[in-house]
């Protein structure tokens, strides 16, 4: 797909910057199960993420592996191995968890190169599981700030690796958003979502997120894993096929 800037449109937000929203995640089928949470995420520049010690850093680590020296290396290490680029003008931004109180867990982190323009040329969306793997996609969003990938990587224990996933992303001033559909044989399994408003991120603004959701990334390892078990009781397991990473991702 061409990108045409899609559901980014000019105007971003400044970063640094808090995202205080919400997650969803509906499944539909073969057992109904909803999950509603109010969360907050940082959206910052890969070239000048801040440091706020224990209330929040960003290691590229956590990200690219132990031997990727920052996130540029890492975002350029891998769009370069799927045939895009970052050009000298190219800013790009990236919505996640940071690393705070000395954890982190990232189901999903979105990547956002803009142009000059201030649109939006690609989109990485990189996704964790709960086994220490990583994997990640790159889109090009249509006219709308959609785009569809093919289901590629074991994420819930509880869902096969086939099927094709619905993106749709927004991020102006108003709102910044990340939607995500599952379907197999057209028919939608899941549906989740990050929605939510920027604020300035600042130590005091950290501080602030922190005392109000503590322990945030500490919150999506133990939601994520006591939703797990009460699946468990519902549906079989799913056996986890033997991951290999796309080129440039290690």
């Amino acid at each position: 797909m061409t990108s045409s800037g899609g559901g980014v449109e000019p105007g971003r937000p400044e970063v640094p910057a808090i995202v205080h929203g919400r997650v969803r995640h509906d499944r539909r089928t073969p057992h109904t199960h909803r999950i509603r949470a109010r969360t907050y995420m940082w959206l910052v520049d890969i070239d000048d993420p801040p440091d706020h010690g224990v209330l929040g850093r960003i290691r590229p680590r956590d990200h690219f592996g132990a031997d990727c020296t920052s996130l540029r290396d890492g975002v350029e290490r891998f769009v370069t191995a799927q045939g895009e680029s970052i050009r000298p003008e190219d800013r790009v931004l990236t919505l996640t968890n940071p690393r705070a109180f000395g954890h982190v867990f990232n189901p999903l982190t979105t990547y956002y190169c803009l142009g000059p323009d201030e649109r939006l040329r690609w989109l990485i969306l990189e996704i964790h599981n709960t086994y220490g793997e990583r994997h990640a996609h790159l889109l090009h969003l249509d006219a709308r700030g959609r785009s569809q990938v093919a289901k590629e990587f074991y994420v819930s224990p509880f869902i096969s690796v086939d099927g094709m996933y619905d993106v749709a992303v927004t991020l102006t001033q108003e709102r910044v958003s990340v939607a995500i559909t599952l379907r197999q044989n057209g028919i939608r399994i899941i549906g989740t979502s990050f929605s939510g408003t920027t604020t300035p991120l600042t130590r005091r603004a950290a501080l602030r997120a922190a005392v109000v959701t503590p322990f945030v990334t500490h919150q999506v390892s133990a939601r994520i894993r006591a939703h797990g078990i009460r699946l468990w009781t519902a549906l079989p397991v799913v056996p986890r096929p033997l991951h290999q990473p796309p080129e440039g991702l290690r």
